[in-house]
């Protein structure tokens, strides 16, 4: 049995098209929504409403956490962008659907998938094909192994679309209980899987996610979300855990075997 895994695809539907090539299932961990790509300030939501140095600026603010300035730099922008007429929900769900559209058709059959914390959960069942099977909180079986997952990211100053408490992360976490393969959106709560050595700054982990590995003790825990971390693979007791890889970069997906 081959799986392929990928996550944080942001966009890169040419690479997804092939993602599942040799394997017998694909296995998606979210975030396929571009907002903003924090390497080429030119691609994504934000640059193509606001241009390049926009968001260059958007993302320098962010870097060194000053995050009320971004904000504030987020609301002048979108208020003058208001002052048109256009709805700034109403865009940016416009823009989300349109690579929805091109994303969820280079999935092949079958893919299983959850959501990232930039994704917008009410919209994917419109764009799920029949081949796609999307899991939040659920667990199936794939090829007599059995698959757990759970979506989403925990709050943060970021305020991404799919961000949830911390006590809902771990509802979801203990409604999985105990799997072959435990797949999320976010790692663990280990200093060395959350911090992003470009972004210069931790991302969130789960702690619930942390409990379940020590305690019901997977094969592997494979999640994505930090970009660049300091560790891409960690052990903690007899589970392998993995960050798979950010695809929209690398284009490769993460291959696990048995």
């Amino acid at each position: 049995m081959r799986v392929h895994v990928v996550s944080d695809v942001h966009g890169n539907s040419r690479d997804l098209a092939t993602a599942g090539d040799g394997a017998d299932a694909l296995v998606c961990l979210g975030d396929l929504v571009l907002f903003l790509d924090y390497a080429d300030h030119s691609r994504g939501i934000f640059p193509d409403l606001f241009g390049a140095a926009n968001a260059a600026a958007l993302v320098a603010l962010r870097t060194d956490r000053r995050f009320e300035e971004a904000r504030a730099l987020g609301r002048r922008l979108w208020g003058e962008l208001d002052r048109t007429g256009a709805g700034r929900e109403s865009v940016i769900e416009a823009a989300v659907r349109r690579q929805y559209a091109e994303l969820f058709a280079a999935f092949p059959t079958p893919t299983y998938a959850t959501y990232g914390n930039v994704d917008i959960p009410r919209l994917w069942p419109e764009y799920a094909g029949d081949g796609t099977t999307v899991l939040d909180g659920q667990r199936v079986e794939i090829g007599g192994r059995v698959f757990g997952f759970v979506g989403g990211g925990l709050t943060t100053p970021m305020r991404t679309p799919y961000e949830v408490s911390d006590e809902e992360y771990a509802a979801k976490i203990e409604a999985v209980g105990e799997v072959d393969v435990l797949c999320t959106h976010i790692p663990p709560d280990v200093p060395e899987l959350c911090y992003d050595t470009v972004a210069r700054r931790f991302e969130r982990g789960s702690a619930a996610l942390l409990h379940a590995i020590r305690t019901t003790r997977p094969r592997y825990s494979l999640f994505g979300h930090v970009h660049q971390p300091l560790a891409r693979r960690v052990r903690i007791g007899g589970t392998e855990c993995v960050n798979v890889g950010h695809f929209n970069a690398t284009g490769t997906p993460f291959v696990l075997e048995w």
